[in-house]
């Protein structure tokens, strides 16, 4: 028997991201200027627009309770409001 150590959801090779830098999607490890993460999140935001899969991506940053980045559309305060 062979052990999987990471099996991507079907929806995930759909994704309008794959491919793209993760650091659009996610905060750097330092301190970020307001303008600069508005416009990351702009960025991120823009390629969500266009996926196919987003339903299905922010779906599952919900149901795992994803704490960072942007899945679906949303930025994690987004995610937070629409949880609660």
């Amino acid at each position: 028997m062979t052990a999987t150590l990471y099996a991507p959801e079907d929806w995930q090779v759909k994704a309008a991201c794959r491919g793209q830098p993760a650091a659009i999607f996610f905060a750097p490890t330092h301190f970020e200027r307001k303008e600069t993460r508005v416009a990351r999140e702009r960025q991120a935001k823009a390629v969500c627009a266009t996926c196919p899969v987003r339903r299905e991506c922010l779906e599952y940053a919900l149901r795992i309770r994803e704490p960072h980045g942007i899945w679906g559309g949303l930025n994690e305060s987004e995610r937070r409001e629409i949880a609660s």
